[in-house]
This record gives C-alpha cells, sequence and structure tokens, in this order.
C-alpha cells in the first residue's frame, strides 16, 4: 500500500514537471491584409468546360488577384480567403457563402496571390470585390 502511494506521487511529479517544459504549438489564427484586387479572365485552357459550383449551368472563369500582406514575421499555412463578390447589378455572385477559396502558404511580407472562381454567365460584369480577407495558421493543419 505505501509502495503504491509513493509510485503514483512520482508519477504524478513527473507528469506535472513535464507538462511545465513541454508546451506543444499554438496554432492561432493569423490575420493576412489582401490588397491592390483586380481579376481578369481565366487563359481558354483553365476556363474549358466551366460550369456553376453544384449544377451544369454554364459559367465563366475568372482568376482574382492581388496581395497578401503577412505581418506575422512566420509563414502562415492553409489561409482561407473570404470576401464578397457582387455582379454589375448589385447581385451576389456566391449566394450565402464568404469563403472563397484559401492560399496555401503566405510568406511573412508581402506576396501575390491568385484566386480560380466560377460566375454564372447570365451574372453580368463588371464584378465588385468587396470586404476581402485572409485568416491562416503558423502550423500546417490539414493536408
Amino acid at each position: 500500500m505505501k509502495f503504491r502511494a509513493i509510485s503514483l506521487f512520482f508519477v504524478t511529479c513527473a507528469i506535472a514537471i513535464f507538462s511545465l517544459v513541454y508546451t506543444p504549438p499554438a496554432w492561432a489564427l493569423t490575420q493576412i491584409k489582401l490588397s491592390d484586387l483586380s481579376y481578369r479572365e481565366c487563359p481558354a485552357e483553365m476556363a474549358e468546360g466551366t460550369v456553376t459550383s453544384g449544377s451544369s449551368m454554364e459559367a465563366n472563369c475568372f482568376l482574382i488577384t492581388g496581395k497578401a500582406e503577412n505581418s506575422s514575421g512566420k509563414p502562415v499555412f492553409d489561409a482561407d480567403i473570404f470576401g464578397r463578390i457582387y455582379d454589375a447589378d448589385e447581385n451576389p455572385v456566391m449566394q450565402n457563402r464568404t469563403r472563397l477559396g484559401s492560399i496555401e502558404e503566405v510568406p511573412p511580407g508581402i506576396s501575390d496571390f491568385q484566386l480560380r472562381i466560377s460566375v454564372a454567365a447570365n451574372q453580368r460584369t463588371p464584378l465588385q470585390l468587396k470586404q476581402f480577407k485572409a485568416t491562416g495558421f503558423s502550423g500546417v493543419v490539414r493536408r
């Protein structure tokens, strides 16, 4: 009985010391500022056979480009891009959806990014790109 109590004491102490020494990496969300947004039609080979998500409706393919500013000093991974896109008539292009895609890796500083989207062929241009931002993680979370 006495031996069991001493063993339990040492195991508890070892766990306490280990938890003070070892700290798992924190993968907090890092905000990425997106700027200089513009868009252009996809190259023909990329746009061929484009349809809207979840249907066979004809669609137009566009590439959204811009600058991503990572001021964290560390690479950011799996940065989700959020924003709102409207057509020329102020109708939403992505109905009830603000997550538009992702950037696999954003190095520290300012870098270029590109995002491919499909827009229903009956929605008129010019497109309006609003409230764009991105958030990612300082460690690889999913692959």
